[in-house]
């Protein structure tokens, strides 16, 4: 099964993705105020963010929900450098997860802006 994880994207963010192939892949929410670029996520990498994260819950459309802020700004960051919303991108975020998961335990006491 294909999970996804859905990424808010403000002016800023849309700035480092808007002349890849992801920026046609933008839904809009709220009227058009928001974006969010839905990346999809395989079993096994969904597996593996759902232990990492005890927190983390899959929801009713199978989207991977109550991560922390911490892992999703840097999964939007391995999006921005690699160009990529796939595999690659994960890796990159896998290989930092101790300072990812370190961020998120200061979020219980302050939840940081997205």
């Amino acid at each position: 099964m294909t999970y996804k994880i859905g990424l808010l994207i403000d002016e800023k963010r849309y700035e480092a993705i808007k002349d890849t192939p992801l920026a046609q892949n933008l839904k809009s929410m709220f009227g058009g105020e928001i974006k969010m670029l839905e990346v999809d996520v395989d079993e096994e990498t969904a597996k593996r963010i759902l232990a990492e994260f005890p927190s983390a819950r899959v929801d009713a459309r199978g989207f991977l929900e109550d991560l922390p802020v911490a892992f999703k700004k840097a999964l939007f960051d391995a999006i921005a450098q690699t160009k990529r919303a796939d595999k690659t991108a994960f890796e990159k975020v896998f290989e930092k997860i101790d300072s990812i998961k370190e961020a998120a335990r200061k979020e219980k006491e302050y939840v940081p802006p997205p």
